[in-house]
Parts: C-alpha cells; structure tokens; sequence
C-alpha cells in the first residue's frame, strides 16, 4: 500500500491527536474512495451530456465543498 502525506492546520492535528482511539488513515481512506466515485460517476455523465468542462468544473467544486462540509461534521461528531 502506498503512503502519502499531507498538511493540516495545527489546531485540526491537535484535535486529531486527542483521538487516538479514531483510525485517521482508514477515515481519510473511505472519503478519498467516495470522492473518487463521485467523480467517476460525475465524468460518465458528463460524458453522455452536453455539458462543458466548465459545468463539470463547477460540479466537482461543489462535491468538494460537500465534502469538506462533512468533513467538518464527522470531526464536530467525534468531539462531542
């Protein structure tokens, strides 16, 4: 399996460290894995549309503000 890195905001790491009972890697996997079918799924239908690179442009921005919005949420959830 591959590794990759990222950065975070400090506060979001310290937030994240204080759970160390939450698979970080197995949560970032599965969203990254939906993520991905979406815009699998997004680019079949643009396919078999008439709509232009940048309507698909603005659909992707748009699943990834959902994305980052339930992001937000499931780490509201895990504080509680």
């Amino acid at each position: 399996m591959a590794n990759v890195t990222l950065t975070l905001p400090d506060d979001l790491k310290q937030k994240m460290s204080s759970m160390d009972y939450v698979n970080w890697s197995a949560v970032i996997r599965s969203i990254i894995e939906a993520k991905i079918r979406d815009f699998e799924t997004a680019e079949k239908l643009v396919s078999k549309s008439k709509f232009s690179e940048a309507d698909l442009a603005d659909l992707m921005r748009r699943v990834d503000d959902d994305y980052r919005k339930e992001g937000r949420r499931l780490l509201d959830e895990a504080d509680r």
